[in-house]
């Protein structure tokens, strides 16, 4: 390469540095790690004297019957988050574009960003406050009007809701984000031109904002699949108790207590490494399906 090439392009790869050394640093080093899902892994001896144990961790998890019981909770989480919050953004993003009057589409952006910015702690949090068993304010108005308590943060049948509707409530405004970029390269001499045909507002959404957001959707409902093991340890571990521990416990939850807890690194390091074979052959497979369909998919 000449001279003149690197002088052009040495400003490019100097801002790409900062980023390709957090990678090196805190992705691809660390991938050295998996390999104690192999051994039976002492801290004391190391890596590198650890005993070599081949696919013994693995054949314990498929064995034990916490297994059926994590992969039930964490598929029927991830089949709610798939069907009912991954779409809450999109239909977020619609509403606002047919918004018109200016001040008022950026009032209601504001309200519906701010839950973003509060930490899952401070959520739960009120949430206890206002549905806790004893002292929750909610439950003690609910009484004093004559009406049962409800057992929001113990009963195992609300888990699921409450952690789906606090989800809702934080994520879709912020992830509408994505969609309103989308709609905005939309070129508007289309919808003019839809309503000199006569076109209503429904097909106007049809023919025009729906296929403006489909390569958005796609792309980021492949990357989703990626993490459909992972359903984020800090919410689900804050909600959790054990009165609804039987549908709570996921391999998140599950991995922590196993490995921070108990020690069993070996063991932790093994149910990690499955989270992830399984989320990078849901990216495989559902890139390679959005392009039979005619998607361009991640890659």
């Amino acid at each position: 390469m000449t001279h003149g090439y690197w002088r052009r392009a040495l400003p490019v790869y100097l801002m790409i540095l900062p980023g390709l050394l957090y990678f090196i640093v805190f992705k691809y080093i660390p991938m050295f790690g998996v390999s104690i899902a192999f051994m039976d892994y002492s801290p004391f001896k190391g890596i590198g004297g650890s005993e070599w144990i081949g696919w013994d961790q693995f054949r314990r998890l498929f064995s034990e019957g916490d297994f059926w019981l994590l992969l039930r909770n964490t598929l029927v989480l991830n089949l709610l988050d798939a069907l009912i919050f991954f779409p809450a953004p999109i239909l977020v993003a619609l509403l606002l574009n047919e918004a018109r009057v200016k001040w008022f589409k950026g009032a209601v952006q504001t309200i519906l960003y701010a839950p973003n910015f509060i930490s899952w702690v401070v959520i739960v949090g009120i949430t206890l406050q206002l549905f806790a068993t004893g002292s929750g304010a909610i439950n003690n108005l609910l009484e004093s009007w004559g009406y049962d308590r409800i057992e929001l943060m113990t009963d195992p049948h609300y888990f699921r809701w409450v952690w789906l509707l606090q989800n809702i409530w934080q994520g879709s405004g912020w992830g509408a984000i994505i969609f309103l970029a989308a709609l905005s390269a939309v070129d508007p001499a289309l919808y003019e031109a839809a309503e000199m045909d006569g076109a209503s507002r429904l097909r106007q959404l049809r023919h025009i904002t729906l296929p403006a957001l489909s390569g958005a959707i796609v792309i980021l409902f492949i990357l989703r699949m990626g993490h459909i093991m992972d359903l984020g340890f800090e919410h689900i571990f804050l909600l959790q108790n054990p009165m609804n521990q039987n549908v709570s416990e996921v391999f998140e939850t599950f991995i922590y207590k196993i490995g921070l807890n108990q020690g069993d690194y070996s063991y932790s390091t093994a149910v990690g490494l499955f989270k992830s074979v399984i989320g990078l052959v849901m990216v495989l497979t559902v890139n390679k399906l959005a392009k039979r369909l005619g998607q361009e998919g991640v890659f």
